[in-house]
């Protein structure tokens, strides 16, 4: 066999593949809620379908969240060591205080950076103008 037909042969289920998987994988078509059969009360049923389905992944993720702080609490305590962050998180594991102590630390950080930031281009500007001036025949400049 030809190095020609086991190309050819490849490039057949290549394409036979692919259709596959096209067909396969084609999207689902959902509800239009701007579809003129769309009645009001099926607009109702999904929206309310829709709701309850993000209430139930809510309360999902909540539990599994709860259950892997909870792991990472009971891990520390196995090993002897206090949880540091422990009192940033409520029974549920939420971490709300915990957040907004780092937002203030990230703040008080920003606003140092930028007083620290103000200060380098005053003295940049003063040094600038001292060579400036330094350069220019004001000999008592160029101490610096």
């Amino acid at each position: 066999m030809g190095v020609s037909k086991v190309f050819m042969r490849v490039l057949a289920l290549s394409l036979v593949a692919g259709s596959l998987m096209a067909g396969v994988t084609a999207p689902v078509l959902a509800d239009d809620p701007r579809d003129p059969a769309m009645t009001p009360e099926a607009i109702a049923r999904d929206a309310a379908t829709i709701r309850r389905m993000n209430r139930e992944q809510l309360d999902y993720v909540q539990k599994r969240d709860a259950g892997y702080a909870q792991g990472w609490r009971d891990y520390d305590a196995a090993r002897g060591r206090h949880d540091a962050d422990a009192d940033r998180y409520d029974d549920e594991g939420h971490g709300d205080s915990g957040y907004a102590a780092d937002r203030r630390d990230y703040e008080a950080a920003r606003a140092d950076y930028a007083e620290e930031r103000r200060r380098y281009d005053r003295e940049m500007r003063e040094w600038r103008q001292d060579v400036s001036a330094c350069r220019a025949g004001y000999y008592e400049r160029c101490v610096r």
